[in-house]
């Protein structure tokens, strides 16, 4: 009898444990690794993982710029976890009409979900009406999903393109769902590296070769100065003949990294 009170005494506790974990699990799986809710406590450990459990910082840095007869849009390709780059190789130019698109900024879940349900709506756009959707009509749809849904996204967006009726237009769609037509736009945390290289070096009426070269020395600053921008440039030159995308590789830059 001893010996059974004592196998029993001993595993008491490793049941008490099991039972906990998966009432954890349970109850409140994001809470899975922490201690016991019995016993009030939260498990501590100085791994080097305590970043995991901060505030995640969403960084990109995102441009937009309009020429007579077009536009040109870039983004960097990093995408972070916090301090921890999940991708360095991303493409946030997003097509959502044959020459319209947005490049994304914030969370990536968000924006991707919104940026699809702008390209479904538009897609239904065009077949009911039988035309090509205009700039604004895109514009205005995000603008619509991030206000009406401003306590749940976490999306800058700049909508970026080509129609009949006005040309190349450029549309700023910061964090909350305001809506601003501009001559060009910046997006995401590098662009606030970049304010005074922008005020500077933009002037109205720039020609297309002048633009993507705005475009890219923008970029490349804003991605040697601001750690959550970074890897390479994407870039979209969009006009009445069509779209061309071009690429710029890491080692190619002509700034940075510093």
């Amino acid at each position: 009898n001893g010996r059974v009170s004592g196998l029993v005494a001993q595993s008491a506790p490793g049941a008490a444990a099991m039972s906990s974990f998966a009432g954890r699990e349970l109850l409140n799986p994001a809470n899975v690794m922490e201690a016991s809710y019995d016993a009030g406590t939260t498990l501590q450990q100085d791994n080097g993982l305590n970043f995991l459990g901060k505030e995640v910082d969403t960084g990109t840095t995102i441009m937009a710029v309009q020429y007579d007869g077009g536009v040109i849009v870039g983004a960097d390709s990093r995408v972070s976890t916090g301090v921890y780059i999940s991708n360095r190789a991303s493409d946030k130019i997003t097509a959502v009409d044959d020459r319209i698109y947005c490049c994304r900024s914030g969370s990536a879940a968000d924006t991707q979900a919104v940026s699809d349900y702008v390209r479904y709506f538009l897609d239904q756009h065009r077949m009911e009406y039988g035309q090509p959707p205009k700039v604004a009509t895109a514009a205005n749809l995000f603008q619509m999903l991030c206000y009406q849904n401003k306590n749940m996204l976490t999306a800058g967006i700049i909508v970026a393109g080509w129609d009949k009726e006005k040309g190349g237009q450029v549309f700023a769609l910061p964090i909350g769902g305001a809506l601003m037509e501009r001559e060009y736009a910046t997006g995401g945390s590098g662009s606030t590296y970049i304010y005074g290289f922008c005020d500077a070096f933009f002037k109205p009426g720039m020609t297309k070769q002048q633009c993507e070269d705005f475009v890219t020395k923008g970029l490349c600053h804003a991605m040697a100065r601001d750690g959550s921008s970074g890897g390479i440039i994407r870039m979209a030159i969009i006009d009445e003949s069509g779209v061309e995308r071009k690429f710029i590789a890491g080692d190619k830059l002509p700034y940075g990294p510093l």
